[in-house]
């Protein structure tokens, strides 16, 4: 029979390979924290997302491939794997850094400068990242058109006074009809 412990694998397995991870990979790093069951594709997962080490992430990863070549039921699942993967770390990696040389990634994806300026262009629209390419210099920049938290307070309190006016004379309202 398969070990119950091995369905982690094919969980994290599946949830690298969706497109869809959102609210999802939350639920699975608190499970991978709490079990003691570890493998390369369990701990690339962790190495991103609670210990942002990319270089772990990265020697992961290429451990991710041996494994999976060897595991019957997800063997089928490589080239997607590695790809979204690959897409994990830089997404991420992109979200911490306001400025990242080509050169610099395409190593840490294995990928010549060209082919890693492509993938950069193809992840800033599937992210729907705000992010540049500068060729010239070999850079991405980031985009830092952030608002200043005062501007969010202001727009997230701006009803807030009209709100407390509905609902005060919804109140007296039932006070008067004696509800």
């Amino acid at each position: 029979g398969i070990n119950a412990e091995y369905g982690l694998r094919y969980i994290t397995t599946a949830v690298v390979i969706s497109k869809r991870r959102g609210t999802v990979i939350k639920e699975l790093i608190k499970v991978l924290q709490q079990e003691s069951y570890k493998d390369p594709i369990t701990e690339f997962v962790e190495s991103l997302y609670v210990n942002f080490d990319f270089d772990e992430a990265q020697a992961k990863l290429k451990e991710c491939t041996t494994v999976i070549e060897n595991d019957f039921f997800i063997v089928g699942c490589l080239d997607e794997f590695t790809e979204n993967a690959r897409l994990i770390i830089s997404e991420i990696f992109c979200r911490i850094h306001q400025r990242i040389e080509i050169d610099m990634l395409a190593d840490n994806l294995n990928m010549e400068p060209a082919e890693a300026e492509k993938w950069v262009v193809n992840m800033i629209r599937l992210a729907h990242l705000d992010a540049k390419i500068d060729s010239k210099n070999g850079y991405v920049v980031m985009g830092g058109t952030q608002v200043p938290v005062y501007q969010k307070l202001i727009d997230k309190t701006k009803d807030l006074h009209l709100k407390a006016n509905s609902c005060c004379q919804k109140i007296d309202k039932k006070l008067t009809l004696g509800i």
